[in-house]
């Protein structure tokens, strides 16, 4: 049976830099082409797409939103919590919805939260440092290289090659280009893993299926060194190899640890953990996106072509892990009021 699938996002248009804005300012923020391609994915399933927008105007909805569920792909304004809002304004509204909740999304969005995670549970990342008084960076208990990145934001957002740092002055400089930039949005260092970058995707729920291993390949190399993904290879684009030719022990300990760590963070229908393995071959996590692109640049379009599936059937294939979490099914939909969200 046809579904009636509300789309929740924010677009690029949706928002014109003023003077004094970084350029990454909305580099979260979808392309009209990606939403586009989701209402295609979901029409080719049957169902039909309606258009709802970002948080502000879900909150202007109210009461008034005619969905049997929402795809969910808002990154909201400002503050650590912005990527939580949608969600919870939906729980309230007691309208099903495609991936994380608010909790889970907050917490991946702070590093530093998600850091402290991940070290509970023994799972290996690499050490990090909060930034409090920069003044006192020259006593940091790390090993250089550092990286120095914004705490609660994704999508590279503050990172450029000299976000790399080898000395005390070079930490400093950087910290105090970041917090003057960014207006002091709250920042971490941590130390940097030089070697080859890998993302394991992962969709479902209480048995999710773990796709292979994709490494990132930069200005055609894989083996990155001191290299990474930043800011300006959103404009030119990175290459995946799906699946990555590297031994089969190193590819299962990856899929493994990316298992571990949706599970830990209580993720829901989709998900990306992005990886670096030094030069001895240990993986390390650097973070887990609950809420990863599903443009045709990101890694699930990789994944759908090394699996010999459409991109379009992957999205439907994120869509019904939520419908089974839910107990609804493709042939009976429930009004949202009468569903009971489950975990």
């Amino acid at each position: 049976m046809s579904l009636r699938v509300g789309l929740t996002y924010n677009v690029k248009t949706e928002y014109e830099l003023k003077p004094g804005d970084p350029p990454d300012l909305i580099a979260e923020f979808d392309h009209e082409e990606t939403l586009a391609h989701i209402e295609a994915a979901l029409r080719e399933a049957g169902h039909q797409a309606i258009r709802i927008g970002n948080a502000r105007r879900l909150l202007e909805q109210a009461g008034k939103v005619n969905v049997d569920i929402v795809f969910n792909i808002v990154e909201g304004y400002e503050g650590r919590n912005r990527e939580s809002q949608a969600p919870i304004l939906l729980e309230m509204l007691r309208i099903p919805y495609v991936g994380a909740d608010g909790l889970t999304l907050g917490l991946t969005l702070d590093k530093v939260l998600t850091k402290k995670v991940l070290i509970a549970e023994r799972i290996p990342t690499p050490r990090y440092a909060e930034v409090y008084d920069p003044d006192a960076l020259w006593q940091v208990d790390l090993t250089y290289p550092l990286i120095v990145k914004l705490r609660c934001e994704g999508s590279s957002k503050g990172l450029t090659p000299q976000s790399v740092v080898d000395t005390p002055e070079e930490l400093r400089l950087q910290v105090a280009h970041l917090a003057q930039t960014y207006k002091g949005a709250p920042i971490f260092i941590e130390e940097f893993i030089e070697g080859k970058e890998f993302t394991v995707a992962l969709i479902g729920n209480d048995h999710p299926e773990i796709y292979p291993v994709c490494q990132i390949m930069l200005d055609g190399k894989t083996d990155l060194g001191r290299n990474f993904f930043h800011f300006a290879y959103l404009r030119s684009g990175a290459d995946y190899l799906c699946p990555a030719s590297i031994p089969e022990a190193l590819a299962r300990k990856m899929q493994e640890l990316a298992l571990r760590t949706y599970q830990t963070v209580e993720c829901r229908d989709f998900g990306r953990v992005d990886f670096r393995v030094d030069r001895k071959g240990h993986p390390y996590v650097l973070e887990i996106n609950p809420l990863p692109s599903l443009s045709t640049e990101d890694v699930f379009y990789f994944i759908a072509k090394s699996r010999g599936r459409t991109h379009h059937q992957i999205i439907n294939r994120i869509l019904n892990a939520a419908l089974i979490r839910y107990g609804m099914s493709q042939d009976e939909a429930r009004s949202p009021s009468s569903v009971t969200q489950s975990r």
